[in-house]
């Protein structure tokens, strides 16, 4: 992710800019947010918003400079317009813009999908939103809003399971620093006493909500759609690793049912789910299951003895 904020302007520029955009069927206005009563009029033109913005900056005659302008851009459709608004959203909050008038517009004219946030530097109080440091400031909030701050934490071996620590979280990001999730994979070292107390809860407790709500433990099943599970994984966030399920116990061996009927349903209820595979995104998991459910007949067929390569 790619994250531009440019210099503070006199003028709010930025609105004409972004809404000329539209007009050509360049650009799309993705959100309108803190406006106030100006929202319930239908038909605004860019005027109106500027007007607004200019009264807010009025509060506070110091600040010579209060356009706020910035570009968020993927590189290429490694997020749609949806993830992108709900991205800058989250980032303007991260920013201390949360509360202020702002637009999102998301622009489709060049090979990268990219929004530009424009809103106000002034707040209704009358004070400068904080500019110190703003654009490493902007970077670290990227980090915390895109999840790679809280997914770094953890110990993980494979990149598939960096993705899983994101996604158990509800995280947008799919384009981390590969070399930073190199360096965590090739310092994993494997926990073996928390293997050994992990094998003893999942042969303990049947029930995984009780795993998740009181050890922090929680079970991501793998499997194709309308199919049974074919392997797992586990994420241990009391400890922040994550492991291989069958590094701790076999899935033929696990007592805690995936809850799921894989043969008659797509996404059941989140009432009916006591440990929902969770949907990954097209990356392979090839080193993080149960290779057992997956290569134990072709193995037979061959007449060769199970190896475990990992």
């Amino acid at each position: 992710m790619i994250l531009k904020i440019f210099p503070p302007t006199a003028s709010f520029s930025g609105v004409k800019y972004n809404t000329n955009k539209i007009d050509r069927n360049k650009g799309e206005l993705m959100k309108v947010a803190n406006f106030g009563p100006l929202q319930a009029f239908g038909h605004l033109k860019p005027q109106d918003y500027i007007n607004y913005l200019t009264a807010l900056a009025s509060l506070n005659k110091n600040v010579k400079l209060p356009q706020f302008h910035a570009v968020i851009s993927a590189k290429g459709k490694n997020y749609d317009k949806i993830a992108l608004t709900g991205i800058a959203e989250n980032w303007l909050r991260e920013m201390g813009f949360g509360e202020q008038p702002y637009l999102i517009v998301f622009h489709k004219d060049t090979a990268n999908d990219h929004v530009h946030l424009v809103s106000c530097r002034v707040d209704r109080n009358g004070n400068k939103i904080d500019s110190a440091f703003e654009w490493r400031r902007g970077q670290r909030a990227m980090q915390r809003v895109l999840g790679y701050e809280f997914a770094t934490q953890y110990r993980f071996s494979t990149r598939a399971q960096f993705f899983m620590i994101l996604e158990s979280q509800g995280f947008p990001g799919v384009d981390p620093d590969e070399k930073k999730i190199k360096q965590k994979m090739n310092a994993f070292v494997p926990d073996k006493t928390r293997t050994a107390e992990l094998r003893s809860l999942l042969l303990q407790y049947p029930e995984s909500t009780l795993l998740r709500e009181k050890y922090g433990v929680e079970l991501i099943f793998h499997a194709a759609e309308g199919k049974k599970p074919y392997g797992y994984s586990i994420i241990d966030h009391q400890e922040k690793i994550v492991f291989k399920g069958s590094e701790v116990l076999p899935l033929k061996d696990l007592s805690v049912s995936p809850g799921v009927d894989f043969n008659s349903m797509k996404e059941p209820a989140e009432k009916e789910i006591t440990a929902a595979p969770v949907l990954m995104r097209p990356i392979s998991i090839a080193d993080d299951i149960d290779d057992q459910q997956v290569l134990g007949m072709k193995r037979r067929r061959q007449k060769k003895a199970r190896i475990n390569t990992r």
